[in-house]
């Protein structure tokens, strides 16, 4: 099967409030630096994967570089970093490949840059129309700013654009964003993520928000009753106006309703790299924090002498390169963390569960036996119940309260006890 491709660049000409990504803001003398180690791990992933007893495929028919904001990287070093993807693997001509860019970073000539490596999508960081709030959380944009961005990159060739947004920001009202939301659909563009503010510690806001503190506006940051509301309103608006909700913070245009729940991986302007992610297809990462999933080579998964591996053998395997920009350059090893066939059919509950479509009891069944899949049967029953769950025939699928929800739902699903549980197939 073909691989997805994500390329970390983690930096920033600043580090928003409620950023919680390895990125930050650093000199440009590491970034010839950090690309030549990049390049080197693309030429080095067919021994990666052979020493983790992982298959390996060259093809590849995603490329997204993400961040941090890549497109503060020099022409040259964009080229240098798809030169050596083209060098290093397979892609395929008709690839999506997406570059994560902030407002503001897109003058004429990156945007033909952009166009002449090959990319076809691109996702801004927008995270609101509204001026007020981008500033109050560290963004260097304004409304006009995005608004000339994207006719900028339609007028270079470049159609396939996503935008972000963000429920929950310092100052933002029902009104700023409602208005935010109309702005989105106003652009035309087929894309649009919607994330509710995370509150951890690994962002400056997130901190003080957990001290109870004012500084980066944090006492006007939402309540969570409004950021839920904040969350539905844009599920229902995007939907009205044809940008049709396809996974828990993703929304398309040209998802039709008959296949918004088939087994149709893509219909429409979704994103086919993401997608990956939520079927468990296998991808590389390159880069800090960037994260790897590779299925197990056949061979891998059988005993001496040729018999089939017994029930719980390796499955998988996910990898993360190390999370610091000093550490990677360093050259740390990867962190490995073996996925057994117990814990691959955890996954497929609550990856395919972020997807609208849902899950599919009877391919599950297929592919990891009766036994191990009747062992949630009390789980699904219970969140049927409390309508978290919603199940039509073998589909389960999240409701609109799941999706709210969706983290403690997902954790039903994490390590359920069951005797069946020892018969799920490798």
């Amino acid at each position: 099967m073909p691989l997805g491709l994500y390329i970390s660049v983690p930096f920033c000409k600043t580090k928003c409030s409620y950023c919680n990504f390895a990125s930050g803001v650093f000199s440009r003398g590491q970034f010839g630096r950090y690309v030549e180690r990049v390049a080197g791990d693309m030429a080095r992933a067919g021994e990666t994967a052979a020493a983790m007893g992982c298959q390996f495929d060259r093809r590849v028919d995603s490329v997204y570089l993400g961040g941090g904001t890549p497109s503060v990287l020099a022409p040259a070093q964009l080229r240098e970093l798809f030169g050596a993807a083209r060098q290093c693997f397979e892609v395929a001509p008709d690839a999506e490949i997406t570059v994560e860019c902030a407002p503001g970073t897109l003058n004429p000539a990156m945007a033909d840059e952009l166009l002449a490596c090959g990319v076809n999508r691109v996702s801004l960081g927008v995270q609101s129309f509204v001026d007020g709030e981008a500033a109050a959380v560290g963004r260097l944009h304004t409304r006009a700013t995005v608004l000339n961005d994207i006719a900028r990159l339609r007028a270079a060739g470049i159609t396939n654009l996503n935008v972000d947004l963000i429920a929950g920001l310092p100052h933002q009202t029902a009104d700023t964003w409602r208005a935010s939301l109309d702005d989105a659909i106003a652009s035309g563009v087929p894309h649009v993520s919607v994330y509710m503010l995370e509150v951890d510690e690994d962002s400056r806001l997130g901190r003080e928000l957990i001290a109870g503190g004012i500084r980066y506006h944090a006492h006007f940051v939402p309540d969570e009753e409004a950021i839920a509301d904040f969350y539905v309103e844009a599920c229902l608006v995007l939907d009205a106006a044809g940008v049709a909700q396809y996974e828990i913070s993703n929304f398309a245009r040209g998802v039709a309703v008959e296949t918004r729940h088939a087994a149709s991986l893509q219909s429409g302007s979704e994103s086919r790299h993401n997608l990956k992610y939520w079927t468990r297809q296998p991808y590389l990462g390159f880069g800090v924090d960037a994260h790897s999933f590779l299925p197990v080579a056949p061979a891998s998964r059988r005993l001496s002498g040729g018999r089939p591996a017994l029930p719980g053998t390796q499955q998988a395997a996910r990898f993360s390169a190390p999370d610091s920009l000093e550490s990677y350059l360093a050259g740390e090893s990867v962190t490995v963390t073996p996925v057994s066939a117990a814990q691959a059919l955890e996954e497929s509950f609550f990856l395919g569960l972020r997807l609208n479509r849902g899950v599919d009891l009877r391919q599950l069944t297929a592919e990891f036996g009766e036994e191990a899949v009747g062992g949630f049967r009390e789980t699904i029953d219970e969140l049927v119940t409390l309508a978290l769950l919603a199940r039509e025939g073998d589909c389960i699928r999240l409701t609109p309260q799941g999706r709210l929800l969706s983290n403690e739902v997902f954790a039903r699903f994490l390590g359920v006890e069951s005797p069946s549980r020892a018969n799920v197939r490798a």
